[in-house]
């Protein structure tokens, strides 16, 4: 990972890596390289001539509480490097294998210092957000002017990823930041008649070839908005355009370029003035909302970007570079809501997808929260933070329903919303509710593969598991890097009494889930229930030596010595689990892999300290 001290960019060879854009070029053009392989190459950059150790890449990208193997994790960064690199490990150019010990970077390295001009930067940020308001306001408009003075139906739009033709990727995480503010603005707009497509499925088109046409048929929207975005010196501009889908005509076009000065209020000012023009009633207190979203401090709105990119990630190393930058943001400005909504987001769900202890986690993940509400009550994703952690974290469902509705309430359009609600709704057995809610999420966000993960998870507890299926293989194609897709892929099948394919789909999950427990566990579980019992004791005993070094889910262990059918076992380690508020307890209460526990006294105990007890005891009918 990138320290505070790396340069911007590294130029070996014909490749240059600029650190900021997080991107490896060749001659100029983009190599396409994952994410831990280009972690793991700033890290060699950054240690250039040394003898980085295997164990040392582990640390830096991975971190201590987690289970990597490194044949799969180190050993496939490097290959894939290399790769990359056109290298060869027989003959290195760049990357040199010290065998038994780790890997060196050998070729010569020249490097660009960070261009001190922080303050047009941070102008061309504040600028950008002025924009932003712009074209979400402008492009609504559009569509209203062609109607009548009757009630408009529904329509729908996707904001594309804006084309960044500054000729630098400097800019790249800025443009992306904007089709999320402008869908979030929009998605506030007029939620009874104006539908918008989520980040997730919008960004899935960023250097695409397919037509607008092929787009809007696969979004199903009536509207496209085209955008560019370039930055030269002190100036910006912007070009928008909205197309009709069904005949591609252009409705509206406009070019927005201004010196980065006296940009503070542009935003509210332009929103102001462009809604007076719209038939879709705009009303002050939109407005007002609209323009307390975000901060207007442009580094803090900076900071806020770049922790988005990290979070999205969803692993104990993107955890930490995003909580770093969401920290910073709400440093520069404390009462930046939405920084801190996000920032209580990341701690909260740090447990399920980055094994980190809920007991250190959970009083910061509730500071967060109250601090996120207190600054904007009336913020959707401040209110989603709050009922995240009220349902992972403090127990309390009736409260997380609460808050989760109130978040649906003020952005009907928040998808990530929508699917909390679905599952929290889903572990109080309320499956109709649930899928409601999860089909709901995907209709705002198609194409997001989170939304398609945790649909899998909803659809399985509630034994729908050919569905389950369905939704965790469109999971994978969506992100076939994302282990959740694989891990929900796997537990299906073994309901199914597929156990091979199960065992199949978590040989992939760990290939991308950085050693995640949940793998390592459901794995042990399948395997006892293949009655290969020597295999899956191997694997209680890898986690069982692991929880006596670091955290390690307690539930993760009660699971495997389920599959075992090690009763006892099994209820020693969810009475640990208790005592660290492991977070994964919550799977108890629906989870058909307990169904032949529930009726035990014990888990009747466990369920009621938990508070768990208005959720279904025994499986849906």
């Amino acid at each position: 990972m990138p320290g505070p001290n790396t340069p911007e960019t590294f130029v070996f060879g014909d490749f240059e890596l600029d650190v900021r854009a997080y991107e490896l070029r060749r001659k100029g053009s983009p190599v396409r390289l994952e994410r831990q392989p280009m972690d793991v190459l700033i890290l060699l950059l950054e240690r250039r001539g040394e003898l980085v150790s295997r164990a040392d890449i582990i640390d830096k990208l991975w971190g201590k509480d987690v289970f990597v193997d490194v044949e799969t994790g180190v050993h496939t960064a490097a290959r894939k490097i290399r790769q990359a690199l056109g290298d060869s490990a027989e003959a290195p150019t760049f990357l040199e294998t010290v065998p038994g010990k780790g890997y060196r970077f050998i070729a010569p390295v020249d490097i660009r210092p960070v261009a001190p001009a922080l303050p047009a930067a941070s102008k061309r940020t504040a600028l950008l957000l002025a924009v932003m308001a712009f074209i979400a306001v402008v492009g609504l408009g559009s569509w209203a002017w062609m109607g009548s003075t009757s009630e408009p139906a529904q329509v729908s739009i996707a904001v594309l990823p804006f084309e960044n033709l500054s000729g630098s990727s400097e800019h790249d995480y800025l443009a992306d930041g904007l089709v999320e503010d402008t869908i979030a603005s929009l998605g506030q707009i007029d939620p009874d008649h104006l539908r918008v497509v989520g980040r997730t499925s919008s960004m899935a088109y960023k250097g695409t070839r397919k037509t607008l046409v092929q787009i809007g048929d696969e979004l199903g929207v009536d509207y496209l908005l085209e955008s560019s975005l370039r930055a030269e010196s002190e100036r910006v501009r912007v070009a928008s355009k909205l197309i009709r889908v069904r005949d591609q005509v252009q409705m509206w076009s406009a070019t927005y370029d201004r010196a980065s000065t006296s940009v503070l209020g542009l935003q509210r000012e332009l929103s102001t003035a462009i809604a007076e023009q719209i038939r879709l009633r705009l009303s002050p207190e939109r407005l007002e909302a609209l323009a307390r979203r975000h901060t207007r401090n442009a580094e803090a709105y900076d900071a806020y970007l770049r922790g988005l990119s990290f979070s999205n990630q969803r692993t104990q190393a993107g955890n930490r570079r995003a909580i770093e930058a969401y920290e910073r943001a709400t440093t520069l400005d404390p009462g930046y809501a939405l920084a801190w909504a996000a920032l209580a987001h990341v701690y909260a769900a740090s447990p399920i997808n980055g094994d980190a202890a809920p007991a250190e986690v959970r009083p910061r993940a509730l500071q967060t929260a109250r601090q996120a509400v207190r600054a904007d009550p009336d913020l959707a994703e401040a209110q989603h933070a709050l009922g995240y952690i009220s349902w992972i974290l403090e127990w309390d469902w009736p409260a997380a329903e609460t808050a989760l509705r109130r978040a649906v309430a003020l952005d009907r359009a928040y998808a990530a919303a929508h699917r909390t609600l679905g599952h929290c709704l889903s572990q109080m057995g309320r499956h109709g509710e649930a899928l409601a809610e999860m089909r709901r999420a995907r209709e705002l966000d198609p194409l997001s593969d989170i939304g398609h993960g945790l649909s899998s998870q909803v659809a399985f507890q509630a034994r729908d598991y050919p569905a389950a299926v369905e939704h965790a293989r469109q999971t994978i194609v969506v992100n076939p890097e994302l282990w959740i897709g694989y891990m929900q892929d796997a537990q299906a099948q073994e309901q199914l009494g597929n156990r091979t394919g199960a065992l199949e789909a978590l040989a992939r999950a760990a290939r991308f889930s950085a050693g995640n427990s949940k793998t390592v566990s459901l794995q042990g579980y399948v395997l006892a229930k293949s009655g290969r019992t020597a295999e899956a004791r191997e694997t209680l005993k890898s986690l069982e030596a692991a929880s006596r070094e670091r955290y390690v889910p307690p539930y993760a262990i009660a699971l495997v010595h389920a599959g075992l059918g090690d009763r006892d076992a099994v209820f020693e380690w969810l009475e640990r689990a208790y005592a660290a508020h492991d977070v994964h307890l919550m799977f108890l209460t629906v989870d058909p892999k307990w169904d032949d526990y529930r009726a035990d006294p014990r888990m009747q105990a466990i369920l009621k300290r938990c508070g768990f007890t208005d959720a279904p005891t025994h499986p849906p009918q």
